[in-house]
């Protein structure tokens, strides 16, 4: 199996403009290797503006993305329900959705986010429509919430996504494999998150129905121990 950080530095280079063959002999290994490794990655070819670069049109975030989570020196735009109810429906599964202008069309992407333990759980690649579809992309995108979202700035969303990421990597987790596409819509990151990730700093994994209890918990009995961490499954009780 190949390793973290060769999978790492795989998609940095292919992200970067690399071909698959360029990548195989700088990294040696085979295409086929790095085929799998790059899988989803968003390249940035000479001439192309980077999706970061793109004027932003709009972020998105559901409702109670803070229940369970601290913020250090939290900016006075990141905005939220003001009476976070104690695991209120769907704490720690947070979405987050992005518009950006290109050319004269609009590119849109989005993260589905358990901020309580495995990161981005899924990701949407970033997709070109008019500029009058934009209302119903958000509407579709967060049909599943009682709710319509809050409008937030692109560094809460970068905090929220990408430093969701670097939680569960932490904890032995890689991101969905459509995350890599729609991340630079988000921006540079700049480590480490003002946002403490789990239920209130600890690991908290809530079974979802693709998850696999069973490898998520041996998974986190490696990098936490036994006894660090909660969890709530449906077929089993731990």
């Amino acid at each position: 199996m190949e390793s973290k950080e060769l999978k790492e530095r795989a998609q940095a280079l292919r992200a970067a403009g690399r071909t698959p063959k360029q990548i195989a002999k700088e990294l040696g290994v085979t295409r086929a290797v790095v085929t799998r490794l790059v899988r989803g990655v968003d390249v940035v070819r000479p001439g192309r503006v980077h999706p970061s670069e793109l004027p932003l049109l709009g972020c998105w975030i559901s409702r109670q993305w803070s229940n369970g989570l601290s913020i250090t020196d939290r900016p006075a735009d990141w905005v939220d329900d003001e009476e976070l109810p104690p695991m209120a429906m769907g704490a720690g599964l947070v979405s987050v959705a992005v518009a950006r202008a290109d050319g004269n069309a609009v590119s849109t992407c989005g993260f589905l986010v358990d901020t309580y333990c495995l990161g981005v759980k899924n990701a949407l690649p970033p997709t070109t429509s008019d500029p009058d579809e934009v209302p119903y992309f958000v509407a579709d995108f967060f049909a599943a919430y009682d709710t319509p979202p809050v409008q937030a700035p692109i560094d809460l969303a970068r905090h929220l996504v990408l430093g969701a990421v670097d939680y569960a990597h932490s904890l032995g987790f890689d991101p969905h494999r459509d995350f890599y596409s729609a991340a630079p819509h988000l921006g540079t990151w700049e480590p480490p998150s003002r946002i403490t990730f789990g239920l209130n700093g600890t690991p908290y994994f809530q079974q979802g129905p693709h998850d696999n209890p069973d490898r998520i918990i041996r998974t986190l009995d490696k990098s936490v121990g036994p006894g660090n961490y909660h969890v709530t499954v449906v077929s089993a009780t731990h």
